[in-house]
């Protein structure tokens, strides 16, 4: 699946691994999880409401939008969340069991 950001520059940086829903991706050491999890991915997650697929809103940790779990259960945002090597995120409650 392609995602909804391409990189076009800044490809010089450490690659890290890590996992979204189960699968493994590959970002690179400075991006956040929003822009991980959308150079892989056409949306970020699914909304709780059941409206459909959200993709971050505002980009700066203002709108809320943007809320996903680590694995241990504790919530980030994405948008102001750096990557780390072998963390493991879930978007969505389903999607970790």
């Amino acid at each position: 699946m392609s995602g909804q950001f391409q990189r076009l520059a800044d490809q010089d940086r450490q690659p890290v691994d890590l996992t979204i829903d189960g699968t493994a991706i590959q970002a690179l050491e400075g991006d956040t999880l929003l822009t991980a999890i959308l150079l892989h991915r056409d949306h970020l997650r699914q909304s709780e409401f059941g409206d459909g697929a959200r993709g971050g809103f505002c980009l700066m940790g203002a709108c809320q939008d943007c809320w996903v779990s680590a694995a241990d259960g504790s919530r980030l945002r994405a948008c102001t969340t750096y990557v780390v090597q072998g963390m493991s995120i879930v978007t969505a409650p389903e999607a970790g069991a």
